[in-house]
C-alpha cells in the first residue's frame, strides 16, 4: 500500500466520522466549558435566577432590566480574589464584573445549589 493510499484511507475514515459526529451532535446543547471562569458563569446561568428587592430598585436607578442582567452575567468575568468562596458553605457568593454599552459593571451573585440570587448591581466607576 502506498503512501497516497493509505492518506486517502485516512482522510475517508476521518471524514465519515466527522459526518456521524456532526449528525450526533446536531441540535444538543453541546459545549466545553474548561475554563472556572466559564464553568461559573454556566452553573449561575443554569439555575432559577432571583432579584433582590434593593437590586430591583438598582436596575431602575441603572435603567437595566433582567434580560440586561442576564447577559451580564453570561458576559461577565468572575473576579475569584474578591468572591466568597468555601466549598463547605451551601452557597458561595461571587463577584462578576461585565460591561454593556461602554458601562462596566460590578454584580454579586449568591449562587445555591438550586437559585442564583443577584443581590447587588452597581456601575463600576474608575476608581473602584
Amino acid at each position: 500500500m502506498t503512501i497516497l493510499q493509505r492518506v486517502g484511507y485516512y482522510l475517508g475514515g476521518f471524514s465519515i466520522g466527522l459526518v456521524i459526529l456532526a449528525f450526533f451532535l446536531n441540535g444538543k446543547n453541546a459545549s466545553c466549558d474548561y475554563t472556572p471562569n466559564a464553568r461559573t458563569v454556566k452553573n449561575i446561568s443554569s439555575k432559577k435566577q432571583v432579584i433582590s428587592e434593593e437590586t430591583k430598585t438598582a436596575m431602575v436607578a441603572l435603567k437595566i432590566d433582567s434580560l440586561d442582567v442576564y447577559n451580564l452575567i453570561k458576559t461577565g468575568s468572575v473576579n475569584f480574589s474578591e468572591s466568597d468562596i468555601d466549598s463547605e458553605k451551601p452557597c458561595n457568593n461571587y463577584l462578576i464584573e461585565s460591561q454593556k454599552d461602554a458601562e462596566s459593571y460590578l454584580l454579586k451573585v449568591r449562587n445555591c445549589d438550586s437559585t442564583a440570587t443577584l443581590e447587588s448591581i452597581v456601575l463600576k466607576t474608575s476608581n473602584q
